[in-house]
């Protein structure tokens, strides 16, 4: 049912170990983070999903120490070739970000200045970062690496002046400009139509195999991945709930919570209705309920859902679950 890559060599980039991220007060935290644990090989695709409040970008921007303001990092380490970024200093944060790890954000019109030309935004991060490099010439080569249609006469355009696809590719090649090993892709087609959701997909598929880096895709929507992720992290609440790769995770999923989202995805094929949802929303993270935290929404709950709090653990070959009453094949109703 589902066509995905091989699984890439294991040299991992980047190693996050029991990562804990709080807002507020200590008193009355919000656990957006919550022992977080996870790895990224050279060329994979990892993709971490879940619904909109769970984590997924708070989890993305602690990879560079990208998170501010009243955040606390309580717990963990984020290991990039052999030191913790969460102890790096200001300069050390300064070469990683955008040299080694770079990011395309959702809702590219929010991102882009509206008073600058596209191609001397891309030439900035060239400048800061590639010294010597003829910086017209690159900018081109960009442009043309991400396939935009005239890129001399492109790069003199304002982001208005742009579809929201070709301001997403703009964005891509922002984030390529200084050759980074990993690229994080939040929600990269939240704002674009169907269409164009796959062309950016493809396209991230592509210059993944041409440049070799690795990719974390943040995105709410399990169909996204299917095509192009090696292996799934299902966050819910702060923390990881299954994972898995993503050939056996998605034909077959373990978690509860894993299966309503698989569900609600629509079906070209199959009777004509409505479609499928979890009920309720996402608790507050500062205010998460006791036990298993999908137990007030889970249609499979029993009362010592709400108890004890399950562990993460290991339920097959590289398969993880947080659930006490996991979904086994077979179990699985119509989708």
């Amino acid at each position: 049912m589902f066509d995905v890559p091989e699984t890439a060599m294991k040299n991992p980039i980047i190693e996050v170990k029991n990562l804990g991220l709080h807002f507020g007060p200590a008193s009355r935290p919000v656990r957006a983070v919550d022992g977080v644990s996870f790895s990224i090989d050279e060329g994979e695709t990892v993709a971490l999903v879940g619904e909109s409040g769970c984590g997924k970008s708070v989890t993305a921007l602690s990879l560079a120490k990208l998170v501010s303001g009243s955040s606390r990092y309580v717990s963990g380490s984020v290991m990039y070739d052999g030191k913790d970024v969460l102890q790096m200093e200001e300069s050390e944060l300064r070469w990683l970000r955008g040299n080694e790890i770079s990011f395309v954000f959702q809702e590219p019109g929010m991102s882009l200045n509206p008073v600058f030309r596209v191609g001397s935004q891309i030439a900035e991060a060239i400048r800061l970062h590639r010294k010597g490099v003829d910086v017209h010439d690159e900018v081109l080569r960009l442009l043309q690496l991400v396939g935009i249609p005239a890129p001399e006469k492109r790069m003199r355009s304002y982001p208005h002046e742009m579809s929201g696809g070709m301001q997403q590719r703009v964005m891509i090649a922002m984030a390529l400009a200084c050759q980074p090993r990993l690229l994080v892709a939040d929600e990269p087609t939240t704002a674009l139509d169907v269409t164009i959701q796959a062309q950016i997909l493809e396209l991230l598929s592509e210059l993944q195999k041409q440049l070799g880096m690795a990719i974390l895709l943040i995105t709410h929507n399990l169909g996204l991945v299917a095509d192009v992720a090696h292996s799934v992290n299902v966050m819910y609440a702060g923390r990881i709930v299954e994972r898995g790769p993503s050939r056996e995770l998605l034909r077959n999923p373990e978690h509860p919570y894993t299966h309503g989202l698989l569900a609600a995805v629509p079906r070209l094929t199959g009777s004509v209705g409505r479609l499928k949802s979890i009920d309720g929303s996402v608790p507050h993270l500062a205010q998460l309920p006791s036990g298993c935290k999908f137990h007030p929404r889970c249609p499979k709950r029993k009362p010592d859902c709400e108890g004890v709090e399950p562990e993460l653990r290991e339920s097959g070959e590289n398969r993880a679950v947080r659930c006490y009453y996991p979904v086994k094949q077979g179990q699985h109703e119509e989708r």
